[in-house]
């Protein structure tokens, strides 16, 4: 029997925290079945008023939602810290969707001298899950949720790299495949050093199939409507399935009894769309060495060890 929003259990009483959570996309739709179900939900985001209405739009499809917002730039990593810090005060925190993402931005170095798609997508994930750790310990049966991708395929090679320094030419495409690859490695990195702590968290992952989201014009133009960004938006949307159903993976994932290190993708042919089932990975994603690797470059680019 194919998984539906109907099995998502109970969730009364527990505290979700989902990053990217604008009106529209794969974090709103998260968001909004997670309060659906009783869950008081974090909306975490860069820009507050698109979180804002975000918050309004759930409240008015999702009566009696528990909602708070938290600002938060995750290519930022001062941003991250005093976000976690404000974080605080919501007490334990039973799941965590590190679902934020960007794609195939130009080349940028943010103000930490990071590559902006990698500290956006991995680094800045990564600090924030470290920092909210304790919460999501202490709510004894704690979930880390990465959004990942079928485009983590595209990766070359795993992000082993100085990240501080660029070698070679910057190509937008691989890179966002990097990216991607870098989340399933974390996830799988996560998940041995929680049981190896003998802790009460666990680390599992989805990608959405080919989702009608902004993401792909945001990237390309730096917005989702105007000129061709409009047109990019527009076709993109034709062809695939709807961001709701995209959503679908990442709500089975963090609600679902599953093991660590799960990776959560639709069903339907090539993982394009369909109901969600339990996927595989590439060889690179499965590479423990890599994995290992690429967390002691993250503790030492973002100053945080942990478990």
């Amino acid at each position: 029997m194919s998984w539906t929003t109907d099995d998502i259990p109970d969730l009364t009483g527990t505290t979700a925290v989902v990053t990217g959570p604008t009106a529209g996309g794969l974090g709103y739709y998260t968001a909004r079945e997670l309060a659906a179900k009783g869950a008081r939900v974090v909306l975490a985001g860069r820009n507050p008023a698109k979180v804002d209405d975000a918050a309004a739009r759930i409240g008015g499809e999702v009566p009696g939602a528990q909602l708070e917002t938290l600002q938060v730039d995750l290519s930022d990593l001062g941003s991250v810290r005093s976000a976690a810090a404000r974080a605080s005060s919501y007490g334990s925190i039973d799941l965590l969707v590190n679902n934020a993402g960007v794609m195939a931005t130009p080349y940028h170095r943010t103000a930490d001298g990071l590559e902006l798609q990698m500290a956006t997508n991995h680094f800045g994930p990564f600090l924030l899950t470290g920092l909210l750790l304790p919460q999501l310990v202490a709510g004894g049966a704690g979930r880390v949720v990465n959004l990942a991708s079928q485009f983590h395929r595209a990766a070359p090679r795993a992000p082993l790299g100085e990240p501080r320094r660029q070698s070679g030419r910057y190509l937008r495409w691989p890179v966002y495949g990097q990216t991607k690859l870098a989340n399933l490695l974390f996830v799988s990195e996560l998940e041995r050093r929680l049981r190896s702590a003998d802790l009460p968290v666990k680390a599992l992952a989805a990608h959405p199939g080919f989702a009608g989201t902004h993401l792909a014009a945001n990237g390309q133009y730096g917005r989702s409507s105007g000129g061709v960004a409009t047109i990019l938006d527009a076709s993109m949307r034709m062809i695939s399935q709807s961001a709701e159903a995209g959503a679908w993976p990442t709500l089975m994932a963090a609600t679902s009894d599953l093991p660590g290190d799960t990776y959560c993708g639709p069903g339907g042919l090539g993982q394009m769309a369909g109901a969600p089932k339990v996927v595989g990975r590439s060889r690179l994603a499965r590479d423990a060495a890599a994995a290992r690797r690429l967390w002691g470059i993250s503790e030492q680019t973002t100053g945080i060890a942990y478990p």
